[in-house]
């Protein structure tokens, strides 16, 4: 294997159980150990009526937004089994893992960033720029940006949110991860949400925190960034967006620092 500088690495990953393997995948293959630590849980909605009466609507709609794959699988598995999706439906979503979620079950035309996967990427493109009298159905978890439907309500679209998920934290004990900080044996953290690192910051406690600060944090978006510094990450190496520019980051990052640690 070509030296990537990540051979032995302890690497952070904090995506949500069952969302974790294709980035921990990707990290091995380049020689890392991945250290599991999810610092997002995705729960059900306690009342699935909302999503069961859109399924009903769906035909009334010019365009429906998913803002995460989340946000599609747990939709579209309770949309799917009782009706199809309208042919006339167009579908809009955010980055490569979420056309891949839609592929999964079906959807395969969609409307989608090519380089950036945010919500001004997404408002950038031209079906979402005319949408004047168009009714939009946006499919998300509970909370979140309102930037999208604000900006599309603004160039008069009728915007309906739908909550097909809620997001918490989990409730996970630091000590491993602070027993790898004590033995200088965890290299760098991977965050993919502002929400989630505001979740593993509070996870760490004092000590965890103090840790944290000190060490390479790689992140797929400049919102994270500025989120990861206010808390006092003094380490913060921004990447390209999705699983793939994080382990490019990484690469980079270790190969040209070398065997250092």
């Amino acid at each position: 294997m070509a030296d990537t500088g990540l051979q032995d690495r302890r690497i952070v990953v904090t995506r949500p159980a069952g969302q974790a393997a294709h980035l921990a995948t990707a990290l091995t293959e380049q020689g890392a150990v991945p250290v599991f630590f999810p610092v997002l849980e995705i729960r059900d909605i306690a009342d699935p009526a909302p999503v069961l009466d859109a399924a009903i609507r769906l035909d009334s709609f010019d365009l429906a937004v998913f803002v995460s794959p989340n946000a599609i699988d747990k939709a579209l598995a309770l949309i799917l089994p009782r009706r199809s999706w309208p042919a006339h439906l167009r579908v809009a979503a955010l980055g490569k893992s979420s056309e891949l979620a839609l592929a999964r079950h079906g959807i395969t035309e969609v409307i989608s960033p090519a380089l950036r996967f945010d919500s001004e990427a997404l408002l950038e493109l031209p079906e979402l720029i005319d949408v004047k009298g168009r009714r939009v159905i946006i499919f998300r978890g509970d909370g979140g940006r309102e930037l999208l439907g604000e900006t599309l309500h603004a160039r008069g679209a009728s915007v309906e949110y739908l909550t097909c998920y809620r997001r918490g934290r989990p409730d996970l004990d630091p000590a491993p991860l602070l027993k790898l900080w004590e033995a200088g044996r965890l290299d760098a953290v991977t965050l993919t949400s502002s929400e989630g690192l505001r979740n593993f910051f509070g996870m760490l406690g004092h000590l965890g925190q103090a840790w944290l600060k000190k060490t390479p944090a790689f992140v797929p978006h400049a919102r994270i960034a500025d989120q990861a510094r206010a808390l006092g990450l003094s380490k913060v190496i921004p990447t390209g967006p999705g699983d793939d520019g994080l382990v490019a980051g990484l690469v980079q990052y270790f190969v040209s620092h070398g065997n250092s640690r």
